[in-house]
């Protein structure tokens, strides 16, 4: 992930079309949100902090310090005390902890490695826990050297089969017009349990 980007972007992340699509995403994945949740690279927290109070508590990992800084900011003013922030990448060291969901939105296509870091998260997970992923659905119009262009719903579900996910069920649940690298694009959640 190339967190001097968004140390960069932090304090202007919070753009009105990224609020629109995270309310989207949260719409989508609120049925799913409670227990211990693990947001994982959180970011800003527009995701999941409208979701905190359905939690026993909300842990909003990001590698990047300063949307963190963003996200505490928001968890002080909204008085959320089930909430904490941790700067980890899990791509480098991922520390133990006991959780009973995790929530990936928009940031699997950001991460060179998806099985190492899929195995990770698995790891992380209790028998019965479940992982919420978010993404683009595979696009050809998307070229950029950092960013996967999305995920064809066959090769992931596999992927996290492999891994050991023993339910995965993936649902394009959103289109929208110039949301991927200024694409046209369609979001899926796959909902994978252990």
């Amino acid at each position: 992930m190339t967190e001097n980007i968004f140390e960069k972007m932090a304090q202007t992340y919070d753009t009105a079309e990224r609020k629109q699509l995270a309310q989207i995403i949260t719409k989508k994945i609120e049925p799913e949100f409670y227990g211990k949740v693990l947001d994982y690279g959180g970011g800003t927290g527009l995701v999941s902090l409208p979701l905190a109070e359905q939690a026993d508590e909300l842990l909003l990992v990001d590698p990047a310090e300063q949307m963190l800084a963003v996200a505490q900011h928001k968890i002080n003013q909204q008085h959320l005390t089930n909430v904490r922030v941790l700067q980890a990448d899990f791509t480098k060291e991922t520390p133990e902890l006991a959780v009973d969901t995790i929530v990936l939105s928009l940031v699997l296509l950001h991460i060179p490695d998806t099985k190492k870091i899929l195995t990770e998260l698995f790891e992380l997970l209790p028998k019965g826990g479940k992982l919420l992923i978010v993404d683009f659905v595979k696009n050809s119009q998307v070229y950029h050297p950092k960013v996967h262009n999305g995920f064809a719903e066959s090769e992931l579900s596999s992927l996290l089969k492999t891994i050991g996910f023993s339910q995965v069920s993936i649902q394009p649940f959103y289109r929208g017009e110039k949301i991927f690298m200024n694409q046209n694009a369609e979001l899926f959640l796959a909902t994978c349990y252990k």
